[in-house]
C-alpha cells in the first residue's frame, strides 16, 4: 500500500514503500534483537573462517592462473575480458573476508585477524586500518543524511550544515541528459570511478567530515575522520599499499611492459572495485527507501535501513552472502558471515514491519537506482526521500 503521505510522483521499488511506513515505534532495540537471534551466532570459528579463506584463495588463484592460456595481444580483448571478470568476480570473495578481519568477525585471536585482513586488503590496493576507521563510522551512522560515510545523497535546497545540498542541480542535469543517459553516467562514475574517489576524496562521504583522504591523514585533508590513535594506523596502512605498489612496479619492469600487469591484475582489481560499488550502493539507496536526519535518525533505525537483496546461490558462495544478509550485519557486526543468514531468518520472522527484503533482480534493481536515486527532499516526518528526474 502506498504511504499517504507520499506524492503520487514517488517511484516504487519491489518493497513497495515498506520502509516509509516504518515508525521508530516499530524498531526493535538490540536487545530485542540478540534475544531472538541465537546465541551462537554470534561466536566466531577460526577454523570455518580459515577454510573460507582457503576456498577464496584457491578458487582466485585458479582464475588467475588461467591468464597464462591467453595472448597478450589485441586480437584476445574478449578472452581478457571474460578473465577480469571471472577472476574479480571470485576474488570478490577474499576483499569480503578481509572486511570481516576489519570488524572483528574473523577470529578471536586479533593478531591472526589482523594479519590476513591487512595482508588481503594490501593486494587489493585496499588500506586496511583507514577503511577499518571509516567503514566503523558508516556502520555507526548508516542512512544519516549528513553524518553518513558513504553513498549520502544530495539535499534539494539543503541549508542546514549537516546536508549536502545542490540536489536541485543534480536534477537538472539528470532532466537534461535524460534519465537513461544520465543513469548510463551513474554507473560508470559509481562503479569505476567511485571506489577510488572514496578513498582519495571521500567522494559521496557525509558533509559533517569534509573532504577526506584514506592515505593522508592531514592537512590540506580533512583530519574528523582520524581520531588519536588513527593518523599512525593510517600511515601502517600506507606500507601495505605501497609494498603491492612496489611490487606491481618491479612485476612491470621484469616484463619489459606494464600491459601483463594491467590484464593480469589490474582487470579483475576494476571488476573487485565494481561489485565493492554495487553491494555498499545497493545495501543502503532504492527509490523509496529513506535517509534521515538527526530528530528521525537512531543505530537502530538506521541499521534496519539497510536493504537485504536475492543475489542468489553462485554470489552468495563465492561471496560469503555479504549481499543477502547484510541487515543483521549492521545491526550486529561482529556475527560472522557464516551464520549470518541464521541470524537473518530470525530476525526477519521476529521483526517482519522492520526488516527489508528488495526482491527485485540486482541488475534491475542497480538500473533503477542509477537512474532514479540523484537527490532527496525532506518529509514533514524527517525523512529524505529520492525525488524522481
Amino acid at each position: 500500500m502506498q504511504p499517504a503521505f507520499v506524492g503520487q510522483e514517488q517511484l516504487l521499488s519491489g518493497l513497495r514503500g515498506k520502509a516509509l511506513t516504518v515508525e521508530a515505534s516499530d524498531i526493535p532495540t538490540k536487545a530485542q534483537v540478540r534475544a531472538v537471534v541465537p546465541k551462537h551466532c554470534y561466536k566466531t570459528n577460526t577454523l570455518i573462517s580459515l577454510a573460507c579463506l582457503a576456498k577464496s584463495v584457491v578458487l582466485t588463484v585458479a582464475c588467475a592462473l588461467t591468464s597464462m592460456l591467453i595472448p597478450l595481444k589485441v586480437a584476445a580483448l574478449p578472452l581478457w575480458l571474460a578473465y577480469g571478470v571471472v577472476t574479480g568476480t571470485v576474488a570478490m570473495g577474499l576483499w569480503v573476508l578481509a572486511h570481516e578481519c576489519g570488524h572483528g568477525a574473523f577470529s578471536s585471536n586479533r593478531l591472526l585477524q589482523d594479519s590476513v585482513g591487512y595482508i588481503l586488503h594490501s593486494l587489493l590496493l585496499v588500506p586496511y586500518f583507514s577503511w577499518q576507521r571509516s567503514h566503523a563510522v558508516h556502520h555507526s551512522r548508516t542512512n544519516h543524511i549528513g553524518e553518513g560515510e558513504t553513498h549520502v545523497p544530495p539535499v534539494i535546497d539543503g541549508v542546514a550544515p549537516r546536508e549536502t545540498p545542490g540536489g536541485a542541480g543534480y536534477l537538472d542535469v539528470a532532466r537534461q541528459m535524460g534519465v537513461r543517459a544520465h543513469g548510463a553516467l551513474q554507473l560508470f562514475m559509481h562503479l569505476v570511478i567511485g571506489w577510488p574517489a572514496y578513498l582519495l576524496a571521500g567522494a559521496t562521504g557525509g558533509p559533517v567530515r569534509g573532504v577526506t583522504n584514506h592515505f593522508v591523514p592531514t592537512r590540506p585533508f580533512s583530519t574528523a575522520l582520524w581520531p588519536n590513535k588513527w593518523p599512525n594506523k593510517v600511515w601502517l596502512s600506507d606500507l601495505g599499499v605501497g609494498a603491492t605498489l612496489a611490487a606491481l612496479a618491479a612485476w612491470a619492469v621484469h616484463a619489459g611492459s606494464v600491459l601483463p600487469v594491467l590484464a593480469v591484475y589490474g582487470l579483475p582489481l576494476l571488476v573487485i572495485n565494481g561489485w565493492l560499488i554495487i553491494y555498499t550502493w545497493l545495501q543502503h539507496t532504492d527509490v523509496d527507501v529513506p535517509h534521515l536526519g538527526n530528530d528521525a535518525w537512531s543505530f537502530m533505525r538506521g541499521a534496519f535501513l539497510t536493504i537485504d537483496r536475492p543475489y542468489g546461490p553462485l554470489f552468495d558462495s563465492l561471496h560469503h552472502r555479504i549481499g543477502s544478509t547484510h541487515v543483521a550485519h549492521h545491526i550486529d557486526s561482529t556475527i560472522p558471515h557464516y551464520h549470518a543468514r541464521e541470524a537473518t531468518d530470525a530476525i526477519a520472522a521476529a521483526f517482519p514491519k522492520a526488516y527489508l527484503y528488495e526482491p527485485t533482480p540486482v541488475h534491475l534493481a542497480l538500473w533503477r537506482v542509477a537512474k532514479n536515486c540523484i537527490a532527496t527532499r525532506r518529509t514533514p516526518e524527517g525523512r529524505y526521500i529520492f525525488v524522481p528526474p
